[in-house]
This record gives structure tokens, C-alpha cells and sequence, in this order.
């Protein structure tokens, strides 16, 4: 990569098989496949710059964007800013600052509350089938 007149080298993680299926398993419990990939990738290394992200996640900059948001508005990561060159604008780079169980638990959560909701919603049409007084059609 070149920054300025200066050559910066640096090694990307890529996500391999055992990186993929794990990101399988978080998308079969609900979580966006743009916040699998970035949170998988992120917890393979210290930090990443979003463009690290890119490279080894096959996301693209606004998948990337969105992820990162995602995980910061629920305190998932942290960002700091770091100087690359003297001059020019700084590179920000993001880390994990919690446990995977700690994710587990939102999207457990969340999921024990979408049940619930659907409980509800199916109790409220129930209800309503028996007020209207409409009978149920049997099968011959």
C-alpha cells in the first residue's frame, strides 16, 4: 500500500473454511451476514483498519460501515485513531472490547423475544377467530 511517498507493508488475515462455517453458525442464530464476517475477521486479529476488513472479509466498504456500527452501538468494539504518516489524515482502526458470550446473549435474548411476540401475535388471532364466532373448517 502507498501512502504518500512512503510504502507501507502490512499482512491481512483472509478468512478461511473454519472461519466461514463459524460465520454459517452465527447467521443460522440471526445476526447480519455483514456483522458475522466483520466480527469473525476481528476476532482473529488485535485490530484492523476497515480497509483490513475489506481485504480479508470480501465485504465492501458500506457492508463494512454498517457492521461496524452495528457492533458500536451495541459497545461490541472500540476504535482508536493512529498516525500512518506524518502528514495526511490518521487511520482508525477497531478491536474487539467483549466476549463472544456476551454476544450470545443479545441475539439469545433477542430470539426469546421474537418468540414471545409470535406467542402473543398467535394468542390475539386465536381470540379473534373465537369472538367473530366463525367455526373452524374440518378436514374430510
Amino acid at each position: 500500500m502507498r501512502l504518500g511517498d512512503h510504502l507501507i507493508d502490512f499482512e491481512v488475515k483472509i478468512l478461511d473454511e473454519d472461519d466461514l462455517v463459524f460465520v454459517s453458525d452465527l447467521r443460522n442464530l440471526g445476526i447480519q451476514r455483514n456483522v458475522a464476517l466483520t466480527l469473525v475477521y476481528l476476532s482473529h486479529v488485535e485490530e484492523a483498519s476497515s480497509r483490513e476488513i475489506e481485504i480479508g472479509t470480501g465485504l465492501r466498504q458500506p457492508e463494512i460501515s454498517l457492521a461496524i456500527c452495528f457492533m458500536s452501538d451495541n459497545n461490541w468494539i472500540e476504535s482508536r485513531m493512529i498516525k500512518v504518516n506524518k502528514k495526511g489524515r490518521p487511520l482508525k482502526v477497531y478491536s474487539i472490547c467483549t466476549t463472544m458470550d456476551t454476544i450470545y446473549s443479545f441475539y439469545e435474548k433477542k430470539a426469546n423475544l421474537d418468540y414471545e411476540e409470535s406467542v402473543i401475535k398467535i394468542k390475539q388471532l386465536k381470540d379473534l377467530i373465537h369472538k367473530s364466532g366463525k367455526k373452524e373448517v374440518k378436514k374430510k
